[in-house]
């Protein structure tokens, strides 16, 4: 049947009035459909599945992938055989294609993500439609009738904080609903991360939004503007997404603003992954995705336990599947059921921190830059493979790049230093030094790569 966004709706209502045997079903058939898929229309999935039984509904059956290998099979990852590697990095390559349909019928999403290592993907419309359906679901639990009316009288307005200038997952459908016209094209408006703070809360001000949805370091810079007083925006929800945040933070991020906040953990992966309650624990979307705690491994992780890292499964998009996909975060699976009455398992994560770096101004005052503005700027930089930005000093950055291996190293980097210079001016920095590093980035005991590391005050590095 065709699964339009009224019957994701009310499926997913469905669901959870049911409670969690009726959720475990439709995971159950969705990842054995998936996987039937994968199998069919992927000569990868079709060779990494060789010897599986016929249907499989237990998750634990699949081999593990992650991003670097799925990109290195790329051509032979995609179900689509007419989509290859070198047509997606042609269109993303193109900023005047934001939010266009690739072939006339594909969001495409680029991401440097947790490791710094740039990803390729395409979105069906299926998958954007069960995103859309289970945050509307997500919202009207969260404000009830009355928010929703309170939101309304203030003009319903949504202030997204995106990363512009390239084709991230948040302004590609941001720009694809502009294209699209239309009521809900009147309602948004994109503002980007690495606006100057000053220009930032000054548009924010005249715009008056009432909800706020975003990257968590950007919100947490502007909780700070509104404690201050340069910032006044009455929004009914607040809601931070792609980094971790305490009960603290989200707490003064309420208090500031005084409203409702309500975050999600989530990934261009899976961008519906999970929504998070009152009680500030994330509930998986289990119906139409599969979450595994699991330790170095690939072993469960029991609940109670920050695991290793973190399997998902996206059991919506078709053209590309994610199927036991590392994430590379640390989550914990809460042990005994929640008390806002959520049947959903709930986690806490981990990983995926916002770094915030800090410098002073020339006179003194100080000034900070989330870290996205950092991801973004070298995302868009043509011919990086990997990144770190480290702060060794209050006004010094040392950059490790690894250029891609058919790219010019001197053209990378003078691309990436222009690039960088040019924020760092706009945000009255130009006194910053940029340091190129001869090494390359450098790896944390656990594996990952922290792409943006902020200066260490204590006088000890981690």
């Amino acid at each position: 049947m065709t699964e339009s966004m009224a019957w994701l709706g009310r499926d997913a209502r469905r669901a959870r009035k049911e409670g969690m045997p009726a959720v475990t079903r439709r995971q159950r058939d969705r990842l054995a459909g998936m996987v039937a898929h994968a199998r069919a229309a992927s000569p990868y999935y079709r060779s990494l599945y060789r010897g599986l039984p016929e249907r499989v509904e237990d998750p634990a059956l699949l081999p593990v992938t992650d991003k670097k290998k799925l990109m290195g099979h790329f051509d032979d990852w995609v179900a689509d055989r007419a989509v290859t590697y070198e047509k997606v990095r042609a269109f993303s390559d193109d900023p005047d294609r934001i939010g266009q349909r690739f072939h006339g019928k594909y969001l495409v999403a680029t991401t440097s993500g947790t490791s710094g290592r740039r990803g390729l993907f395409v979105l069906d419309d299926r998958y954007m439609d069960v995103g859309a359906a289970l945050t509307s679901r997500a919202l009207a639990s969260w404000l009830g009738p009355a928010g929703l009316l309170r939101a309304a009288t203030r003009g319903g307005r949504f202030a997204q904080l995106v990363a512009t200038g390239g084709h991230y997952v948040g302004f590609a459908a941001y720009s694809r609903t502009l294209r699209a016209g239309g009521w809900r094209s009147k309602l948004l408006r994109a503002f980007p991360v690495h606006t100057p703070m000053a220009q930032l809360v000054a548009e924010l001000n005249a715009y008056r939004p009432a909800f706020v949805v975003g990257y968590a370091s950007t919100i947490m810079l502007l909780t700070a503007e509104q404690e201050a007083g340069r910032l006044h925006i009455d929004p009914v929800l607040v809601q931070p997404a792609g980094e971790t945040m305490s009960t603290d933070d989200t707490d003064r991020i309420a208090r500031a603003f005084r409203t409702t906040v309500r975050a999600m953990y989530s990934a261009t992966e899976c961008t519906y992954l999970s929504h998070s309650c009152a009680h500030g624990w994330y509930h998986v979307n289990s119906d139409w995705a599969v979450l595994e705690p699991v330790d170095a491994e690939h072993r469960p992780t029991p609940p109670g336990e920050y695991s290793h890292t973190v399997l998902i499964s996206n059991l919506a998009n078709r053209v590309q599947p994610f199927l036991r996909y590392d994430l590379g975060d640390s989550v914990m699976l809460r042990p005994d059921p929640c008390p806002c009455g959520n049947p959903l398992p709930a986690l806490r994560v981990q990983g995926r921190a916002g770094d915030i770096l800090t410098f002073p101004t020339h006179g003194g005052d100080p000034v900070q830059l989330a870290p996205l503005a950092f991801g973004t700027l070298f995302d868009r930089t043509p011919g990086v493979e990997l990144f770190q930005v480290e702060q060794t000093a209050p006004s010094a950055l040392r950059v490790r790049l690894l250029p891609a291996a058919d790219a010019d190293p001197e053209r990378v980097w003078q691309t990436a230093h222009l690039e960088l210079t040019r924020l760092l001016a706009d945000n009255a920095l130009d006194h910053v030094t940029v340091q190129r590093a001869e090494e390359p980035p450098r790896q944390a005991p656990g594996g990952k790569y922290r792409t943006v590391i902020p200066f260490d005050r204590s006088g000890s590095r981690p």
